[in-house]
C-alpha cells in the first residue's frame, strides 16, 4: 500500500523556496516533483491544499524579490485593503536591480525612495501614499478618485504626504493630474459609483456637491443622508445600486425618497448604467434641475409669484 507523501508542517501553510526547503532537509528534489505540491514561480512552490488568494500569491512573489523592490500598484493596494481584479501580482523594482520575468508578476522598474516602502503583513509593500502616487497617475481617472476618495475615508491615506511627494516629483509623468484629482478627493465619499458621479460633475464645470448630506428636518431630526447634495439649491443626486433592487430594501427608498420629496427637495436618481454608459445624460440631468431650483428661488420669480397671489 503506498504511503501518502510528508507534508512538512512549516510548508503546509505558506509559499516557500524549493531550494530552501531541500537545503534545509524538509524536502528532497523527487518529493518536490510529486503532486503534492504546486509551483507558482520559478524555486516557488505551496502545498496543492492550500488556498491561492491573491494574498498568497504576494507572499510568493515576495521570495523572489531582490532587496529594496516591494509590492506595488494594484497589489499594494490590494494588501492595504482595497478590492482589485488583477491576475498578477504587481512588483516594483528599483532600476538597477533585475528581476526573472514570470506570467504571474507585473514589475514596474521605478525610483524607490527610503520612505517609499515599508512592511505591512510581514511583506515590503509600498507605503499608502507611494501606492497612491503611482494609482493616481496611472489608472482611468474614473478609477484613480474612487481610490483616492476610499483610502482617505478609511483614514489610510495622509492626504499632506502625498501632495508633498507629487510636488516634489512632479516630472513624473501623471503627476499634474494626479494633483488636479487630489484636490478633488473627498473622504466623505463612500462608493466608488458616487466618486465617479462627482468626478462627471466636476469635469461639466458644475457647482461641486456635497457628499453624503445630512437633511434635517427644522426641529433637527436627521431625515435622510444623500449621496450628493447642494444644499442651496435644493437638489440631491442618489445612486442606485444592485441591492435596491431587493424588495424589502426598494420599499425603505419609497418611503425615505417620499419623505425627502415631501421636506421639499428635488431627488435626482442614478444607476450603474447611467455612470458607466450615459454620463451626459447625467450631467444633462443635473445642469437641468440646477438651472430650475435657481430660477424658482430667482428674486424676479418669487415676486412674480407673490404678484399673481
Amino acid at each position: 500500500m503506498p504511503h501518502s507523501p510528508r507534508v512538512p508542517r512549516e510548508l503546509r501553510h505558506r509559499p516557500f523556496r524549493g531550494s530552501a526547503a531541500i537545503r534545509a532537509g524538509l524536502l528532497s528534489r523527487s518529493m518536490l516533483r510529486s503532486s503534492c505540491w504546486r509551483r507558482l514561480l520559478r524555486d516557488v512552490y505551496a502545498h496543492r491544499d492550500m488556498p491561492l488568494d491573491h494574498r498568497a500569491l504576494c507572499r510568493a512573489a515576495v521570495l523572489v524579490l531582490p532587496e529594496g523592490a516591494a509590492i506595488g500598484g494594484l497589489s499594494a493596494a490590494f494588501l492595504w485593503g482595497f478590492e482589485f481584479r488583477t491576475d498578477r501580482v504587481s512588483v516594483v523594482v528599483p532600476r538597477d536591480l533585475g528581476i526573472r520575468l514570470d506570467h504571474r508578476l507585473s514589475v514596474q522598474y521605478t525610483t524607490i525612495a527610503g520612505g517609499d516602502r515599508t512592511i505591512h503583513d510581514g511583506m515590503p509593500v509600498t507605503t499608502p501614499e507611494r501606492t497612491a502616487f503611482d494609482l493616481g497617475r496611472r489608472l482611468p481617472r474614473s478609477d484613480a478618485l474612487p481610490l483616492l476618495d476610499a483610502m482617505l475615508h478609511r483614514h489610510v491615506l495622509r492626504r499632506d504626504v502625498l501632495h508633498a511627494m507629487t510636488l516634489e516629483r512632479r516630472a513624473w509623468p501623471g503627476s499634474t493630474g494626479l494633483l488636479d484629482l487630489l484636490a478633488l478627493a473627498d473622504p466623505r465619499a463612500e462608493s466608488p459609483m458616487e466618486s465617479r458621479l462627482r468626478l462627471m460633475i466636476a469635469d461639466a464645470r458644475l457647482p461641486p456637491p456635497v457628499p453624503q448630506f445630512e437633511i434635517r428636518l427644522p426641529s433637527g431630526r436627521l431625515l435622510a443622508r444623500a449621496d450628493l447634495a447642494w444644499p442651496e439649491s435644493g437638489v440631491i443626486a442618489e445612486y442606485d445600486g444592485d441591492h435596491h433592487r431587493d424588495p424589502a430594501q426598494f420599499r425603505r427608498d419609497v418611503a425615505r425618497l417620499n419623505a425627502i420629496r415631501m421636506a421639499g427637495w428635488t431627488v435626482l436618481r442614478f444607476t450603474a448604467d447611467d455612470v458607466l454608459r450615459a454620463p451626459q445624460h447625467i450631467v444633462v440631468t443635473v445642469s437641468a434641475a440646477l438651472a430650475e431650483a435657481a430660477d424658482r428661488r430667482s428674486p424676479a420669480r418669487q415676486h412674480f409669484i407673490q404678484e399673481t397671489w
